[in-house]
């Protein structure tokens, strides 16, 4: 493994980034995205990520600077287009649009077509969290095609991830976010990049046999700059047999086909995302005034159930957040030797000072 201190992580990112053609600006926001996700242990959408986003931006098809353009505009409804633009700079465009409509109807709904990746979902909730808002993202993967749905061997969908996040007066939100996949996508990216192996059962080869090697998804090629759909013979798995492939599906009607940004699929030029996102004031339906003293009610009942043997608390979600960043803050973040080698390598092709690292 390697070690490195955020700090130094996210200046090298910024480099690269700005060598790959973003503004100093972007490539900052775009380095703090990254670097924010592995603070949170969410390794599979950090800076495993910089070899891909490099390459899609000098392959041309994802643009720096972009400023999303409105679709439709229905006062508490939007659609905004993200013109392929790096999803750290059209996410929160979107999500701005969201928490300001939001405070002046009291709902909002924003569906964002054609954005670049969009990185860890639950950022966004958590921006929404910080505003007072309750928000709720669908999110699909237009051609990224991965998961194979519940009783097949074939990939139809991709990991769609679904974020929930619910503001705690005077405490750290509630933030639900996961994969509809048995794991996402970058988790496969780090096992096969020498990180932490995945779970027996994640992945399912075309003779209907489940496994855990990356092989089945990547085949021989390079995940780390790109996956390429056709390599690997197998599929992810949705997560919950049917009721996991059901949401996934439920993500591909919703944030592709409503958004406009189109269902996962062969014929899709591009990887891009869509997201359907929903805003509430919590004002404007806690009409008694109770929700703030009954989540704190619920939260301290719900962990006070007994542990189960091996666990030492029951944590709410966003909790193990906190915890993997109070420790990653301290003590470096961890990259596999493989994980480490793409950023590197990436660097040096854009004419980027590598640091050393332990």
């Amino acid at each position: 493994m390697v070690v490195i201190g955020h700090g130094r992580l996210r200046a090298l990112l910024g480099e690269i980034f700005v060598a790959a053609g973003c503004s100093v600006e972007e490539a900052r926001r775009v380095a703090d995205n990254l670097v924010e996700a592995n603070l949170t242990g969410h390794d599979s959408h950090g800076v495993i990520r910089t070899a891909r986003y490099a390459y899609w931006l000098t392959e041309g098809t994802l643009h720096p600077d972009r400023e999303i353009s409105v679709v439709m505009d229905s006062g508490a409804m939007m659609v905004l287009d993200g013109q392929f633009g790096m999803g750290q700079t059209i996410g929160p465009q979107a999500v701005r649009r969201g928490i300001e409509r939001c405070a002046e109807h009291g709902v909002s709904v924003v569906a964002l077509r054609n954005s670049g990746h969009l990185g860890r979902i639950g950022a966004w909730a958590e921006m929404a969290a910080a505003a007072g808002l309750i928000s709720m993202h669908f999110v699909n993967v237009a051609g990224s095609v991965l998961v194979a749905p519940f009783g097949g061997v074939e990939r139809r969908m991709s990991t769609n991830p679904v974020t929930i996040g619910v503001p705690v007066a005077g405490g750290a939100p509630v933030i639900l976010d996961f994969a509809t996949s048995s794991v996402a996508e970058g988790k496969v990216l780090v096992a096969a990049k020498g990180g932490k192996a995945l779970p027996e059962g994640s992945l399912i080869g075309p003779d209907g046999v489940p496994s855990s090697d990356p092989w089945l998804l990547y085949g021989d090629s390079d995940p780390a700059v790109t996956p390429d759909r056709r390599s690997g013979p197998g599929a992810l798995r949705a997560m919950g047999e049917h009721k996991g492939s059901g949401l996934a599906l439920m993500c591909e009607l919703l944030a592709g086909a409503l958004t406009g940004s189109g269902c996962t699929g062969p014929h899709i030029p591009h990887i891009h995302n869509g997201m359907l996102s929903v805003y509430l004031l919590v004002e404007r339906l806690d009409v008694e005034h109770g929700f703030a003293a009954e989540i704190d009610r619920y939260l301290a009942y719900f962990k006070s159930a007994k542990p189960a043997a091996g666990t030492d608390e029951v944590l709410v979600p966003g909790e193990p957040e906190r915890l993997s960043r109070t420790i990653r803050e301290r003590d470096g973040i961890p990259l596999a030797d493989d994980a480490w080698k793409a950023i590197a390598d990436t660097a040096r092709r854009l004419g980027v000072t590598v640091p050393n690292v332990s």
